[in-house]
């Protein structure tokens, strides 16, 4: 498999590239696919059986089961910060193995529908949030350690409106491809 073949199957939706200035526009939009991720991941659902789950999205990716766990996972880890930024100046957020994650029982075997009710609940709760933030609110920033800088709520909003496209995209492909890849 040609380099460009393996890039183009681990960003379905291209890489994520941060803009360089965030408008209204940009906030709206991220905030509705947020809002609309848990129903669009679970119409993806509807008439898989435990083994299509095992589908991969790429050689040596994760499978669909570990897809929506960690979809759980990293959007607990980012409304937490997303609340914490919003109540305390800066504050430090901890940092999370998500390979390390996803490799736990709980996202290996446990079924799918427990990550999609957690979804389902915890973005009605994420964009009710995300939904009262003002201006001034979304240039509140937290300190990730491992990258060594700021974020800003708006660039958060903007990097998981794509995480939610990127890996509802994974999903998608591992269906189109079955059982193709290992």
């Amino acid at each position: 498999m040609k380099k460009a073949e393996r890039k183009e199957l681990k960003y379905p939706v291209g890489e994520f590239k941060m803009p360089k200035k965030i408008s209204d526009k940009e906030i709206e939009s991220s905030i509705k696919t947020i809002t609309g991720f848990p129903s669009k991941l679970r119409k993806e659902m509807t008439k898989l059986n435990d083994d299509m789950l095992e589908y991969r999205h790429r050689p040596g990716g994760w499978t669909i089961r570990q897809l929506i766990h960690h979809c759980a996972d990293s959007h607990i880890n980012a409304y937490v910060r997303t609340k914490l930024a919003y109540t305390e100046k800066n504050p430090t957020v901890k940092p999370y193995d998500e390979s390390a994650w996803a490799n736990t029982g709980d996202a290996g075997e446990a079924p799918v529908e427990w990550s999609l009710m957690l979804l389902e609940g915890l973005h009605k709760r994420w964009t009710a949030l995300l939904s009262e933030l003002n201006e001034d609110d979304l240039e509140r920033t937290y300190y990730h350690p491992e990258q060594k800088k700021e974020i800003k709520l708006k660039q958060l909003l903007v990097l998981y409106a794509w995480h939610c496209s990127h890996h509802l995209a994974h999903v998608q492909q591992a269906k189109k491809h079955k059982n193709k890849f290992k």
